[in-house]
């Protein structure tokens, strides 16, 4: 192997195959190789913060040394550093190092978003005291989490001492339950309930987590007395998340809520124009407006469509023309379709809302209805996301006959008829498997 860098792509690959989507999701692929001394045995590994590093000591080093040995043929000691051992937050760390590109400068104004970047221009300049909390919404791709960064970023230029804290919203369920199992609520804690701005991306996925929501809302009620900002991004508004607590959704309710539409034409061709001109590339007039025309919902795929032009103008020196992007809007477009829904997104996704482990709900015996109720919800899911047969459903977990799947199926389906609670948990899941 040429480097450390293409050793630990193979390592990542290993570990994948030995734990959860969630899990690797969550601790490893946040990892950076830094340096491999071969001579010592020793590999320095890079970690967003000291939560990170603690959680990975604990719970995934034995595993991180195997796929070591398994690479190299050697036991390698490995060592974990976090970007600043100073006082700064971890939090704050990982969003000014993450999302330092991520300005108001760079973020293209329109009709579709003009509301939504003035109020978090307002925040930014006079956080805690214009709208509190600021609440942002609309689809995946369109630029929330450029504004969220916008504001951290804008807040910190202005005051340096102003603590940022950052987190998405399933991560921040991740934290607490390993909080929880470390017996170090404390820490958790400090790190949320001592920020003076704090900003949490995909907010809807706290929903219907009864801990994580009851854990959110001291939280929040602890900051917002403080008078300390609070910014949150969702796909939806809070009336549409069904699963939030009502004391949450009220508190959500009680600032400002913005919405962030798809962009007009017109700011298309300003994205796709201000792309080019960071990226050093020329565009044609005509070839920017036949992108715009084509490319219309997501702002990703417009930065997409630009990287490729560029790609290709360095590998042959092709200047960008109508033809030669016509294979390329249509690759990112192809590629942009939702990716498949698969047991495993969707026994993980259930697991989470109910607080349970994915083996207990495959594999486990446990007929108590702690387990029961999940597995039978995760069951009739899938029946209803996947092309999977009712046989080929019951050997997924564990081996259950065809009529134990039937069972979970009709039994789910009724119990949603009588109760808007489950029905709106469920509705919640699919839609989360589904984006």
């Amino acid at each position: 192997m040429e480097n450390f860098k293409d050793a630990w792509n193979v390592i990542c690959d290993y570990c994948s195959h030995e734990m959860t989507d969630v899990a690797y999701n969550t601790w490893i692929k946040k990892i950076e190789p830094v340096g491999l001394d071969f001579d010592k045995k020793v590999a320095v590994l890079l970690v967003p913060n000291d939560f990170h590093r603690q959680t990975l000591e604990r719970c995934y080093k034995i595993l991180l040394e195997k796929s070591f040995k398994a690479v190299f043929d050697s036991d390698i000691e490995i060592e974990f550093t976090i970007p600043s051992e100073d006082n700064k937050d971890d939090a704050e760390v990982e969003i000014m190092d993450n999302g330092y590109e991520y300005t108001f400068d760079t973020f293209i104004v329109g009709n579709s978003n003009k509301f939504a970047h003035a109020a978090c221009l307002a925040v930014a300049q006079n956080p805690s005291k214009a709208y509190n909390p600021l609440f942002l919404y609309g689809n995946s791709g369109l630029g929330k989490t450029h504004l969220l960064y916008a504001i951290g970023n804008e807040i910190k230029k202005n005051d340096s001492s102003k603590s940022i804290c950052y987190v998405k919203g399933d991560d921040f369920t991740n934290e607490l339950i390993e909080s929880l199992h470390r017996a170090n609520m404390s820490e958790f804690r400090q790190k949320y309930r001592y920020a003076d701005v704090l900003l949490v991306d995909d907010v809807q996925f706290i929903g219907g987590k009864e801990s994580t929501q009851e854990e959110f809302f001291h939280t929040f009620e602890t900051l917002y007395l403080a008078q300390k900002q609070i910014i949150l991004t969702s796909d939806r508004p809070p009336k549409e998340i069904k699963t939030l607590d009502d004391r949450l959704r009220g508190r959500f309710e009680m600032g400002l809520i913005a919405d962030i539409q798809p962009p007009d034409i017109e700011t298309r061709i300003a994205i796709i124009k201000r792309k080019a001109e960071i990226m050093d590339i020329e565009i044609p007039n005509d070839v920017c407006e036949y992108i715009a025309a084509n490319v219309k919902s997501n702002i990703r795929q417009l930065e997409g469509t630009v990287k490729k032009i560029k790609a290709k103008n360095n590998l042959d020196g092709e200047k960008p023309s109508i033809k030669s992007v016509q294979n390329i809007i249509a690759d990112i477009l192809n590629n942009d379709t939702p990716p498949e829904v698969t047991v495993e997104k969707i026994t993980e996704e259930v697991a989470r809302t109910f607080n349970v482990s994915v083996d207990d709900l495959k594999n486990s015996k446990n007929r108590s209805a702690y387990i029961s109720g999940p597995r039978q919800v995760a069951i009739y899911i899938i029946n209803e996301l996947t092309t999977l047969t009712q046989e080929k459903i019951g050997q997924e977990f564990g081996g259950r006959d065809h009529s134990t799947v039937k069972y979970a199926i009709d039994t789910t389906a009724k119990k949603m008829k009588k109760d808007s609670n489950l029905r709106s948990i469920v509705e919640d899941i699919i839609k989360n498997c589904s984006t």
